[in-house]
């Protein structure tokens, strides 16, 4: 999926990787499983990030309605050497990060907000 501000987009998530250095790849991806602008690393299929994000976010956003708890606002993930840490970006889009062991997720979860603030200003200015 190319989108018209992909490069502001892409921009925007190497901002974040600069200023949280513990995010190792990080993705914006649309609510139907499409990369609507990346900073993976080479290794990392993104089609099957993208899919497998869309899935985690769909499942997050039925558990919030069916449990009352509100609007889906993250999901965080820690496996044994890492984490993956999904955050919504408006209605229509996430941003996923890949996060190393050591990462002091207090302040990366706020670095993340104010990235997905800013992604969702250029989301919008896009729109109209």
């Amino acid at each position: 999926m190319t989108h018209p501000h992909q490069q502001a987009l892409v921009e925007r998530m190497r901002v974040l990787q600069r200023s949280s250095p513990e995010i190792e790849a990080a993705a914006l991806i649309s609510q139907d499983g499409l990369i609507i602008a990346s900073a993976l690393k080479p290794e990392i299929d993104p089609d099957r990030i993208s899919a497998m994000s869309a899935s985690i976010l769909s499942l997050g956003e039925q558990i919030g309605k069916e449990t009352n708890i509100g609007a889906l606002e993250q999901v965080y993930i820690q496996g044994e050497s890492g984490h993956v840490v999904l955050m919504s970006v408006g209605e229509g889009a996430v941003l996923t990060a890949l996060v190393t062991a050591q990462a002091k997720m207090g302040v990366l979860l706020l670095d993340m907000r104010h990235a997905a603030e800013d992604l969702q200003k250029v989301l919008l200015f896009a729109d109209q």
